[in-house]
């Protein structure tokens, strides 16, 4: 019966492939024979020489919305983070189609749009999609030996199925397995810092900033082997402090007992969900090493045809998870689209409205950014330990993703040279908004998630500050402190 579901599934999504394809060209051909006639070979272009910091404004108006709002006015924000992204990007748009023309503005937003924020929201739909068929189910008991098999595999798990996916499979699970303990806030903390952060430093598919290198064309395993050692330290040495936290607070604790009526055995429902998660990983691979050399141009920008390709997979997979996944495993995973609508309308503001900071950074010391780019270099050689701390400091209260970018585009934008010329600033750039995005609750998407799944099952979890200046300023700024002279001095 399910071969033939997957079978019928699979006819059906390649007819309706074909489909979507025909039509597509039919719309794009038109365009991309006018591209052909107009360009004369370059593209609007432009000069972030010639932008002064107010244009930074509406950037800095989203991040600051994004950290402060939830905190002052919850509920105004729930209903309508939409709106206020949207009155920011509207408030770059507008002055821009005055200063700059109407060819410079929609080549700039339709090369950010295609390029960039539509591979990103797909391969976090897909991510967040699939993981979400997938639940462990089984009684579990919260012992100190326990909690940390279940960190340490939603580490391990992190960089292949996204820091989303891991915690959303693994969080429900945890809390289960320690609700009868009294002392759990910690576990919830270290579960953010490992599962929801660190652990996502591996691949392009662990956490946001690294997938934008990935597509800025930052080498798939370049990640994984420059970000192995720091990695390695850094889970290592919160796991060791976790295990003694959580055996102290342990000691303290009445027996656990297990209620035998309702024992269940570990098991996977939805586990057709981890071959798709394996698809995902495969079309993000394809990507990155097939180069048919095939591209389509929509005004100036050129899609190549293997990204067009892994986004129509990622599509697909999706697609495959929601028709076979029994919606009782996404009821009691308690799936729902809210996070993936948030996520998408926030960012759609935060990569039109990074356009002019970009811009200027890429200036340099000729844009209205030189301070920024004098405070991490000097002589023209990279300050790493700067770009370090700076990308992480700024990825823990505002988010790590177009935090990464800026830096990113700060260091000279050339993956071949990053990685290459400079391996050791493109590292610090990476761990900075990778690891300090464990700082606070809004330095990664799955930090909220986590704290608020948490305090709906009724764990009292710190406030913003008290998350930061309790958990993540004694326990997370030392190791950081090591780690930059480990690594970057």
């Amino acid at each position: 019966m399910r071969k033939n579901v997957i079978s019928h599934l699979i006819k059906k999504s390649f007819i309706m492939f074909k489909s979507t394809f025909k039509y597509l060209m039919m719309f794009l051909l038109p365009s991309l024979a006018l591209a052909a006639d107009t360009t004369h070979g370059s593209a609007p272009h432009l000069n972030g020489e010639g932008l002064v910091i107010f244009w930074v404004i509406p950037f800095v108006g989203i991040l600051l919305s994004i950290a402060i709002m939830p905190l002052v006015a919850l509920d105004f924000w729930h209903h309508n983070f939409g709106k206020i992204s949207l009155f920011w990007a509207v408030s770059l748009i507008i002055p821009f189609l005055i200063h700059q023309g109407p060819e410079v503005t929609f080549y700039e937003v339709l090369h950010v749009g295609l390029l960039e924020y539509i591979p990103f929201i797909i391969l976090l739909l897909a991510l967040f999609t699939i993981s979400g068929g997938v639940m462990l189910k089984g009684t579990l008991v919260g012992t100190p030996q326990l909690n940390t098999i279940i960190i340490f595999i939603g580490t391990a798990l992190a960089s292949w199925m996204g820091t989303t996916g891991a915690a959303m499979l693994l969080i429900r699970p945890l809390i289960r397995a320690n609700e009868q303990r009294k002392n759990k806030v910690h576990i919830i903390v270290f579960f953010i810092f490992l599962v929801a952060n660190i652990g996502g430093s591996l691949t392009p598919l662990g956490d946001p900033p690294l997938f934008l290198g990935f597509l800025k064309g930052v080498n798939f395993f370049w990640t994984t082997s420059a970000m192995f050692a720091p990695m390695l330290f850094m889970v290592v040495c919160l796991l060791v402090i976790f295990f003694g936290l959580d055996s102290y607070l342990y000691s303290k604790e009445p027996d656990l007992k297990v209620n035998v009526d309702n024992h269940q055995k570990l098991g996977l429902d939805g586990s057709f969900n981890l071959l798709l998660l394996a698809g995902v990983v495969f079309g993000v691979l394809l990507s990155g090493f097939w180069k048919p050399h095939i591209t389509f141009e929509i005004y100036h920008v050129h899609l190549e045809l293997q990204n067009i390709a892994r986004d129509f997979l990622l599509l697909l997979l999706t697609y495959a998870s929601w028709t076979l996944t029994s919606k009782e495993i996404r009821k009691a995973n308690e799936y729902t689209w809210f996070p993936i609508i948030e996520v998408g309308k926030l960012f759609a503001g935060i990569f039109i409205t990074i356009i002019p900071a970009i811009a200027i950074l890429k200036a340099g010391a000729k844009g209205a950014l030189s301070s920024v780019v004098s405070s991490v270099s000097q002589d023209g050689e990279p300050i790493n330990y700067m770009y370090f701390w700076l990308t992480g400091i700024l990825s823990s209260f505002l988010d790590n993703a177009p935090t990464y970018l800026v830096f990113f585009n700060t260091a000279g934008g050339n993956p071949s040279t990053l990685m290459n010329d400079i391996p050791n600033t493109l590292l610090a750039i990476s761990a900075g908004a990778v690891f300090m995005g464990a700082n606070t609750y809004i330095g990664n998407a799955p930090n909220f998630m986590v704290k608020s799944i948490s305090e709906s099952s009724g764990i009292e979890m710190p406030s913003f500050f008290g998350y930061f200046f309790k958990w993540a300023v004694p326990i997370l700024m030392p190791l950081f402190i090591v780690v930059t002279y480990i690594f970057f001095l």
